[in-house]
C-alpha cells in the first residue's frame, strides 16, 4: 500500500531534532513513498540547511514553501492537498518513530479495508529516547474511542495514519489553534469514520516544560473553550460532556505552570 508522510516545520524548531526525525523515517521497516514537508514561513539558515541536506539524499522528500507562518491547521491543509497517495501518516518534525511504526499501521489497514483512522500509543521523552518521562495512552477499540472523544482527544496526533479522501470529505484541517487535530477527528467520527489505535507504542513524542506553558493562560483558556464548543457541535458529545470538559480545561489552563505540569503527569498521563 502506497502512502505519504505529512509534516509541517517552522522557524523555531530545532535542526538536530528535525534531523533525528527524518532519520527515524529513513530507518522504517516499510518506508513511505513520499514525504511532504510544509515550510510554514521562512526558516533560519541552519534549519534550511538540514532540509537541503535531506533533499540531496532522500528522493521521497518534497518541500512546499510558504513565505509567512500561517499556523499548523493551514499548513497541514495545504500539505495534505499535495500528498499523492491514498494513505497519509502524520508526524511532527521533532518526534521519533519506532522502526516498525508504518509497517504496523499498514497491516491494520490491510486487515480492515473499512478502517479510516489508525493511531497508536506514544512515549513522551526529553533529550534522548532513553529518557522516557511517561506514557500517553489512548483507547484502542472504535467504540471506546467514541466514548473517550466526548471529553478528550482520542488520538495522539503525530502517531496517526488516515485515508486522505475521508479527511478531505470532513473538511480537512481547519484553523483551530491547539485543537486542529481533535476538531478534525470529531468531524470524521461524527460522519461515521471507523477508527482504532494500536495497543503498541509506535512513536517517541518530545515533551518538556514548554508543552505545559503553551496550554496555560487566559488566551489559551478562551481558545480551548471555543474549540470544545465547536467539537461539541459536531454531535460527538452531549451538553453535559461539553460542560465537564470545558470546566476542567478552564481550571487547568489557569493553574500555575508547575501545577499544570503535575496535573498532566499524574492525572492525564501514566
Amino acid at each position: 500500500m502506497q502512502f505519504s508522510v505529512l509534516m509541517s516545520i517552522y522557524k523555531k524548531e530545532n535542526p538536530d531534532w528535525f534531523r533525528e526525525c527524518i532519520q527515524s523515517i529513513a530507518a522504517q521497516t516499510v518506508r513511505p513513498d513520499e514525504i511532504v514537508l510544509v515550510e510554514d514561513g521562512k526558516l533560519p539558515d541552519q534549519l534550511e540547511a538540514v532540509v537541503g541536506e535531506f533533499l540531496k539524499v532522500c528522493p521521497q522528500l518534497r518541500v512546499i514553501r510558504f513565505e509567512e507562518n500561517r499556523g499548523l491547521g493551514k499548513a497541514l491543509s495545504d500539505g495534505l492537498k499535495e500528498c499523492k497517495y491514498p494513505l497519509v501518516a502524520r508526524m511532527d518534525t521533532d518526534d521519533i518513530a519506532f522502526p516498525d511504526r508504518f509497517e504496523k499501521q499498514l497491516a491494520a489497514f490491510k486487515r480492515d479495508p473499512a478502517l479510516t483512522l489508525c493511531g497508536g500509543q506514544v512515549l513522551e521523552f526529553s533529550g534522548t529516547t532513553e529518557n522516557v518521562l511517561r506514557r500517553k495512552m489512548v483507547p484502542v477499540e472504535h467504540e471506546d474511542i467514541l466514548r473517550y472523544a466526548a471529553t478528550r482527544n482520542p488520538f495522539n496526533h503525530p502517531s496517526v495514519m488516515f485515508k486522505k479522501d475521508a479527511v478531505l470529505a470532513a473538511g480537512g484541517y481547519l484553523h483551530m489553534p491547539g485543537f486542529e487535530d481533535y476538531y478534525l477527528w470529531a468531524r470524521m467520527l461524527a460522519a461515521g469514520a471507523k477508527s482504532c489505535n494500536l495497543p503498541d507504542f509506535i512513536l517517541y513524542f518530545r515533551a518538556g516544560e514548554d508543552v505545559y506553558k503553551r496550554r496555560g493562560g487566559w488566551d489559551y483558556m478562551k481558545a480551548s473553550v471555543r474549540a470544545r464548543w465547536a467539537i461539541h457541535k459536531t454531535g460527538i458529545s452531549g451538553l453535559g460532556s461539553f460542560l465537564y470538559a470545558a470546566a476542567g480545561q478552564m481550571v487547568v489552563s489557569l493553574m500555575p505552570n508547575n501545577a499544570r505540569g503535575n496535573f498532566y503527569e499524574k492525572v492525564l498521563r501514566r
